[in-house]
């Protein structure tokens, strides 16, 4: 079983991109505290494609408070310079909006 559920506030505006085959994405982090008494944060990569992407990118923005559930995709691939490099990210199926707007 691969589900994930998240909360926390985006720390920078969302960006919308196209794929060559007309597909859109969007790449965003998460800050999520963690519940330890600490003052610690993850910051997890989320991506979101199609209707969640254009949405993402439409209504939200830095700082707003989220709910992602999506599941956790691990891919691998060169870098610029051809190290081989692998990047775990939340693949987000839902978002939703945790807090009224500004």
């Amino acid at each position: 079983m691969n589900n994930v559920i998240i909360s926390g506030r985006l720390t920078a505006d969302p960006e919308l991109k196209i794929t060559p085959n007309g597909v859109s994405v969007c790449t965003f982090i998460v800050a999520v505290d963690r519940s330890s008494k600490e003052d610690v944060a993850d910051f997890p990569v989320v991506v979101a494609w199609r209707q969640t992407a254009e949405f993402v990118t439409k209504y939200l923005s830095k700082g707003r408070k989220v709910i992602i559930k999506g599941e956790i995709r691990t891919r691998n691939y060169e870098d610029k310079d051809g190290n081989k490099r692998k990047a775990t990210e939340i693949q987000a199926d839902r978002v939703e909006f945790a807090d009224s707007p500004k």
